[in-house]
């Protein structure tokens, strides 16, 4: 079991009153699975993204990735396993403007002290596996919203993580230019990779082969998907 949460909660207090966000929340994830999380605003989604990617951790419950419990590590610790095991995808991208493509790929091994020799190479050929061997010099600002976003994608996939988290990957981009990002985290998955999409669009969210819904900090449901929507078609083909 590559995820495994139990009885997860996260209250937050503002200012005298107290918010639960998410209650006793009870999910497994096995490795190489397509997993999108739903939910309309307010519903416990981005909290529990954030529980995931250890950006935040549990007021109770408990949070086991890879074997580990990751519930009771402290700052560095889960600094160190977002590094290692999960690579973010953010609806805005979050590129450093001044860095170029390949620099912005290869932060991530900055971090886990990577020699820079060696993660530029591997930041180029992450790069080439998203199509964008041709804009390693390009700064952000000189790509297009789709390739930017792949950009991102790379970034993501250059530590070989364990997790893709995509956080509403396709919110700032059109039609067309989302169905490629789909698509491209459609080969991540084929690839073995485990890819987690927290949506509120629901053909975003058919691309996916499993669905948890949450409400009101509840999973309200947990489905397999039985009409998983595939980018070999054209985008008007699937809808139709």
């Amino acid at each position: 079991m590559l995820i495994s949460i139990k009885n997860l909660n996260k209250t937050y207090i503002m200012g005298s009153e107290k918010v639960e966000a998410l209650k006793d929340v009870s999910i497994d994830i096995d490795q190489n699975e397509y997993v999108a999380l739903m939910g309309p605003s307010g519903s416990g989604k981005s909290t529990l993204m954030n529980l995931l990617g250890c950006l935040d951790s549990p007021t109770r419950g408990k949070y086991w990735l890879n074997g580990r419990e990751v519930s009771t590590m402290d700052d560095s610790e889960l600094a160190e396993v977002r590094n290692k095991d999960i690579g973010f995808v953010f609806q805005t991208f979050n590129l450093l403007p001044r860095l170029s493509s390949l620099e912005n790929v290869a932060l991530p091994l900055v971090y886990a002290g990577v020699g820079k020799e060696e993660r530029l190479d591997k930041a180029k050929v992450t790069l080439e596996s998203v199509g964008l061997g041709d804009r390693v010099m390009h700064k952000p600002n000189e790509l297009s919203g789709g390739q930017r976003q792949r950009v991102a994608v790379a970034r993501a996939l250059v530590n070989d993580p364990a997790i893709i988290l995509a956080d509403e990957p396709t919110g700032n981009l059109d039609t067309k230019t989302s169905y490629e990002i789909m698509g491209l985290l459609e080969e991540i998955h084929k690839a073995g990779n485990t890819v987690i999409v927290v949506t509120h669009e629901n053909d975003i969210a058919a691309h996916a082969h499993r669905i948890i819904r949450l409400r009101d900090g509840l999973v309200e449901s947990d489905e397999v998907n039985k009409n998983i929507v595939r980018t070999g078609k054209s985008p008007e083909v699937a809808e139709g």
